[in-house]
């Protein structure tokens, strides 16, 4: 990664260089990360610049002829990925939210993408997905979705599949263990991983519903992301302290939860206490159907 950071010019090489800033996640409240919202831009010390009013951001792509765009919704702190090959127009959308439907629509638009799959990293507990909708808006759009998910979807992904767009895609890796039908999304170089809920930044996803098992998601994490080269960007599904991406090296080294034994570990996540989703009971069943139940 340094070697092609080192080629780009120096405000390419200050933006790049934020990926792989290092901030705390641990004590902060989620009513403190939503005053933090922030998109990553360039400064003496290379810290992130705070734009509240943006819910999008663009970064500086790595890989040859990819568009990238990471998207925030605020209410779930979900993040929404949009990747399209430059050339062909050829694009992907990771996790899309029902709220911010329009915004994406528009994005979509105003570029001039294609959007050929829009993809769920899992069967998201806390918001509803916006692939349903989005299918009647946009002719030819086809939905993914594990079909270890137990959803609905005109494609169903197990490992090793890929997601083409344009000469790029993405490769399928199942990561269960915060439920059964999870999986990570990783770019054909191997340059970033979009680890839904499985894998966080310096944490991961609970293990206490929707067929969660502690121990499955620390072999999960470890034998299928933490496989991955370091220099791997890590793209997670949320984040809640206004951290943006990680990488494969940072979280295997600094991770507070993946660091310990995996016995250690099924005892943090046994005892975490965490309050239930305040939107399970409408999210769940509604994205089992593509997010249009009742929509």
């Amino acid at each position: 990664m340094c070697s092609v950071i080192s080629r780009v010019r120096p405000v390419q090489r200050a933006l790049a260089l934020t990926l792989r800033l290092r901030t705390s996640t641990e004590g902060s409240s989620y009513a403190a990360a939503e005053r933090r919202r922030f998109c990553p831009g360039v400064s003496n010390d290379i810290h992130p610049l705070r734009a509240p009013s943006r819910s999008y951001c663009s970064r500086v792509a790595l890989t040859q002829g990819l568009l990238f765009k990471q998207l925030f919704e605020s209410e779930s702190s979900t993040y929404t990925y949009l990747l399209a090959d430059t050339e062909t127009k050829e694009a992907i959308l990771i996790d899309p939210v029902l709220e911010t439907i329009d915004r994406d629509l528009k994005l979509i638009h105003e570029l001039g993408l294609n959007l050929k799959v829009a993809v769920n990293t899992h069967c998201h507990a806390d918001h509803i997905t916006s692939t349903g909708l989005m299918k009647k808006r946009l002719v030819g759009l086809k939905s993914a979705i594990s079909k270890l998910s137990g959803a609905s979807a005109d494609i169903h992904l197990s490992e090793g599949d890929k997601i083409n767009f344009g000469k790029h895609y993405l490769t399928v890796r199942e990561t269960p263990g915060h439920t059964d039908g999870c999986v990570t999304l990783v770019l054909g170089d191997q340059s970033m991983s979009f680890t839904g809920d499985a894998l966080l930044i310096r944490g991961c996803g609970r293990t206490d519903f929707q067929q969660g098992c502690a121990k499955r998601l620390y072999e999960s994490i470890h034998q299928k992301i933490f496989t991955l080269p370091d220099h791997c960007l890590v793209y997670p599904a949320h984040d809640y302290q206004g951290q943006t991406a990680s990488t494969v090296g940072e979280e295997r080294k600094f991770n507070p939860r993946l660091t310990k034994s995996m016995e250690q570990f099924v005892d943090i996540m046994n005892n975490l206490n965490l309050p239930k989703p305040e939107k399970i009971d409408i999210s769940v069943p509604a994205n089992l159907v593509c997010g249009v139940h009742e929509v």
